[in-house]
């Protein structure tokens, strides 16, 4: 069977790298070139032969929606996942009328990736299915932790991501933190206990330092002495879970 031959346009070189990384020995995948704004992009797809574009919408120059702007205008139907941390309902219904095939909101897991590009290589060349990728938890979640200042590029952003998730959908395992959320962490993302657990301690050092104070005081007032202390690790997954479970009954 030919490779998926995939051109990915992100300004994101780090990101780029590793997804170029991960597909390197895969039978199916080929990450056949990269451009870093919208205008290289359009340049390159209309010269190359791909068979899928992945998609940042934030660059500098020329963005995401340029790209699909010109994609459109010069009728080419290649497919197309936007990966992007932008998640505006506005953004989402604009990339969907412009045929993206999916949306995935950063940071994801390349299992999840290659899964979209598998499906949306496997559709009829006129579908158009678009897929938010992660439902509104992972969506609240990400959205909760950019607000308490956490950057998603280093690692404690992914753990404490995954750690709130499975807070929320398992809260029995509120009392063994350490004992199995840190060890099912830790097998995921093929690390130790004791680097989840400092990454973690890491990330809401950040997050005391460049975060939203007010919602600070909202989410841990109540169970932490937030003037004298950081929460724990257990203390911030944990309390983060229990606002968003709230929020969730409080709209259903």
């Amino acid at each position: 069977m030919d490779k998926i031959e995939v051109l990915i346009v992100d300004d994101n070189i780090q990101l780029i790298e590793l997804v170029k990384e991960y597909f390197k020995n895969s039978k199916v995948v080929e990450i056949k070139d990269e451009a870093h704004e919208g205008k290289e992009g359009i340049e390159k797809l209309e010269k190359g032969n791909y068979d899928l574009v992945i998609l940042d919408l934030i660059m500098p120059s020329y963005d995401g929606l340029y790209f699909l702007e010109q994609m459109k205008k010069k009728n080419i139907n290649t497919k197309v996942i936007v990966a992007t941390s932008y998640n505006a309902q506005e953004v989402i219904r604009e990339v969907s009328d412009y045929g993206a095939n999916y949306y995935i909101l950063k940071p994801f897991d390349l299992d999840v990736l290659e899964k979209r590009i598998l499906e949306a290589c496997n559709k009829k060349q006129d579908s158009k299915n678009i897929d938010l990728g992660y439902n509104n938890l992972q969506i609240s979640i990400t959205k909760i932790l950019h607000e308490l200042g956490i950057p998603s590029h280093i690692k404690g952003y992914q753990y404490i991501r995954d750690g709130v998730g499975l807070i929320f959908e398992n809260p029995d395992m509120i009392g063994g933190i350490t004992k199995e959320l840190y060890p099912e962490l830790a097998s995921k993302f093929d690390t130790t206990v004791s680097r989840v657990e400092r990454a973690i301690r890491h990330a809401i050092e950040v997050s005391w330092n460049r975060g939203n104070w007010d919602l600070m005081e909202e989410i841990f007032g109540n169970s932490v002495d937030i003037d004298r202390a950081k929460p724990t690790n257990s203390e911030f997954i944990v309390t983060v879970a229990d606002k968003l479970r709230l929020d969730y009954h409080k709209v259903r």
